[in-house]
């Protein structure tokens, strides 16, 4: 089942306010196929740990003008990466470096990508880009790959 318009216009909503930041490598991922508990996966790159809390803070603003926040957030920017849960939605904001290590456009590669500036399905599989450079999905409580959206709970 596609993404929910909902969920899009969200994502859209997102994808503008990290842009606004200067966030680099967006993507919109629409996990909807494989995922039952999120529609849309956000992916962004910041330049450094102060830009990516900004990017994690302009996000939650813009989200609240749209009465959404956060049902649960990971990470923090000094590590590199920060996850931002909105349900439907999931924001996952890395510094260039982690971007790579975790893959996430790799290890979805099968989805179709969504136009953040419309919402629309632009590619119906995903090519590895400049954001997603090599590298394994590592183990461990500290993986954003791993995190289980909003507790493994299926409500919204």
């Amino acid at each position: 089942m596609p993404a929910t318009e909902e969920a899009v216009r969200l994502a859209v909503a997102a994808a503008d306010a990290a842009d606004d930041v200067k966030a680099t490598d967006l993507a919109l991922l629409d996990v909807s196929d494989l995922l039952v508990i999120v529609d849309v996966f956000l992916l962004a790159t910041a330049g450094s740990d102060r830009q990516l809390k900004a990017i994690a803070e302009r996000i939650e603003e813009r989200l609240r003008d749209h009465d959404r926040r956060p049902l649960r957030r990971e990470g923090i920017p000094s590590a590199g990466w920060v996850l931002l849960d909105f349900g439907d939605l999931v924001c996952h904001l890395f510094l260039s470096e982690q971007r790579g290590l975790y893959a996430l456009e790799r290890l979805w590669a099968d989805v179709p990508r969504r136009d953040v500036r419309t919402g629309e399905v632009v590619a119906s599989d995903v090519a590895v880009g400049a954001g997603a450079g090599g590298g394994h999905v590592p183990s461990g409580s500290g993986d954003p790959a791993a995190a289980a959206p909003h507790g493994g709970s299926t409500s919204a």
